[in-house]
Parts: structure tokens; C-alpha cells; sequence
């Protein structure tokens, strides 16, 4: 896989409707802000363009999560792989923005890596 099709993943935003992502983009801006994601999943759980990137999120933070505590076993035995740990970090805070771009941009567009996973229907 080349590194500029990282990006080129499914986009469901023809899918979506226009009034819902116009009334829902702050709804879905949110999802990928730490703990206010609860707010889309309480106040705009009719919306499809928000449910699409709170699922995007919560698999973005539980893979984070994991990855987080991996990395927490992993460099109490070896520490030089903290740099590592640190780059992967960095790929799931780029991730997060990328989410907030395309929710910001109104598309509702699969994170690469991730956003082909589904835990919310």
C-alpha cells in the first residue's frame, strides 16, 4: 500500500442527509474530543452523520486504549521502544484531527487504518 492511498477510504457522505450533517456537524466535531463524545451519543442519537463519526471515534479510543497499556508492559521491560510508542501516539492524534477535519468538512469518510471497523449500527 502506498502512503497517499492511506487516506483513500470509503466516503458514505452521499449516503448521508444534507439537513442532517448541516444540523449535526458540531455534534460530530465533538465525538472526537475525549470524554464529550457522550454528548453526541446522548443528544443526536437520531442522527446518522453523528452515530457514523461516534463510531469512527470510540474505535479510534479503544485503540488507543490498547495500545496504551501494550505500551505501558512493553517499555517497563523495554524502555527504548518508548519512542516507538510515542510515533504511534502521534499517528492517532493526527487520526483524531482527520476525523474532525472530515466532520468539521461535513463527509462522512472511514479513518484510514480503523474506520472499516463497526461497533455502533
Amino acid at each position: 500500500m502506498d502512503l497517499k492511498d492511506l487516506n483513500n477510504t470509503r466516503d458514505f457522505t452521499a449516503q448521508m442527509d444534507p439537513k442532517d450533517v448541516t444540523d449535526n456537524k458540531v455534534m460530530a466535531v465533538l465525538a472526537y474530543l475525549s470524554w464529550l463524545i457522550l454528548i453526541p451519543i446522548f443528544l443526536a442519537k437520531e442522527s446518522k452523520f453523528a452515530r457514523f463519526h461516534v463510531n469512527q471515534a470510540i474505535i479510534l479510543v479503544v485503540a488507543s486504549f490498547l495500545t496504551s497499556i501494550i505500551a505501558g508492559i512493553v517499555t517497563s521491560i523495554l524502555w527504548p521502544l518508548a519512542l516507538v510508542f510515542w510515533l504511534i501516539s502521534l499517528c492517532f492524534f493526527a487520526l483524531m484531527i482527520l476525523g474532525i477535519i472530515n466532520a468539521a468538512q461535513g463527509k462522512a469518510k472511514e479513518l484510514p487504518i480503523f474506520g472499516k471497523f463497526r461497533i455502533l449500527k
